[in-house]
């Protein structure tokens, strides 16, 4: 993942900290602390073959390699489908492999890039039926699925994303991710956005980039959170940046977050299990959960 990507020797001097929570931030989470938030941490993909011999066992085939994720982490932002609109049959088998496990487990599915990046959400209808009957193979393993925009999609844009979201059904969970820039330097933009997800119970999807400060805009329309967090290849930075995280979380919990979604990134996905596992090692520290922790062979996770 390239997004947001700086040279690394910018990192130190880049104000990489959390912004406060915005004014509708602070409305929405105005509530008394859920008992038992729903809290999910994952990567964005299974198929790396540098896991081998890391969490996955050695000589793991990748037809397998789902398999042996399932058995480490609770979710999966899903961006395998962004690329071809996935099939009822390789849904099942997908779910399948979560059922065998017997665990909690929610994917996370991105839309396919013919509704969000070539139709650009309009007359989208057909499309939109596809993946959502295609989606609807998870069951219960389906989670809260993310609208990723283009760069070049802004505020000119606006009714048409409205339009969209508005004909979505109802009981639909999804999170929108914006990044043209002019959706957070516009402050009339910015307010109207998201009040549009807010009035609709939609999620607003929060990037944490080092080169995207912008995109870390802390405006939570919906009683949800869903985050993801582009490291830069196990820097010291993104130690701190965790921990800071971990203490906002701690915050909205206890102000009556529902539930979070958090899914690790970096721009060489090698060590993402690394950087994941002290997330939820930080978070079940903080928040006395049991988030399930990736587990490694031979050490591995101090290898990098």
């Amino acid at each position: 993942m390239d997004f947001g990507r700086i040279p690394v020797e910018e990192l130190a001097q880049t104000d990489l900290s959390l912004p406060p929570d915005s004014a509708l931030t602070n409305k929405v989470l105005s509530g008394s602390k859920v008992t038992k938030p729903q809290l999910y941490v994952g990567c964005a993909k299974w198929g790396r073959k540098e896991w081998v011999g890391m969490i996955y066992p050695p000589k793991t085939k990748e037809a397998k390699f789902l398999d042996e994720y399932v058995k480490h982490f609770n979710s999966i932002e899903l961006n395998a489908v962004f690329y071809g609109m996935p099939k009822p049959e390789q849904i099942r088998t997908w779910k399948n492999k979560a059922e065998a496990e017997g665990r909690d487990f929610k994917f996370c599915p991105k839309f396919t890039q013919s509704i969000s990046h070539i139709r650009r959400l309009k007359n989208a209808e057909a499309e939109t039926e596809k993946y959502l009957e295609s989606i609807s193979e998870f069951a219960q393993y389906l989670g809260p699925c993310f609208l990723q925009l283009s760069d070049n999609f802004g505020p000119k844009n606006f009714d048409t994303l409205r339009d969209y979201l508005e004909g979505l059904p109802n009981d639909f969970q999804v999170f929108t991710e914006v990044r043209h820039k002019d959706w957070f330097s516009d402050q009339t933009a910015r307010t109207e956005l998201f009040s549009m997800l807010h009035d609709l119970k939609r999620g607003s999807v929060i990037t944490d980039a080092a080169g995207r400060r912008d995109c870390v805009h802390m405006e939570m329309p919906a009683n949800e959170a869903f985050i993801r967090f582009v490291g830069n290849g196990l820097h010291p930075t993104d130690y701190e940046r965790i921990d800071e995280w971990v203490d906002r979380i701690k915050k909205w919990i206890d102000s009556g977050l529902q539930s979070l979604f958090f899914f690790l990134h970096q721009h060489d996905e090698k060590d993402t299990p690394v950087l994941a596992d002290y997330t939820i090692r930080k978070l079940n520290q903080s928040l006395g959960s049991a988030i399930p922790t990736p587990e490694f062979f031979n050490n591995s996770s101090t290898l990098f």
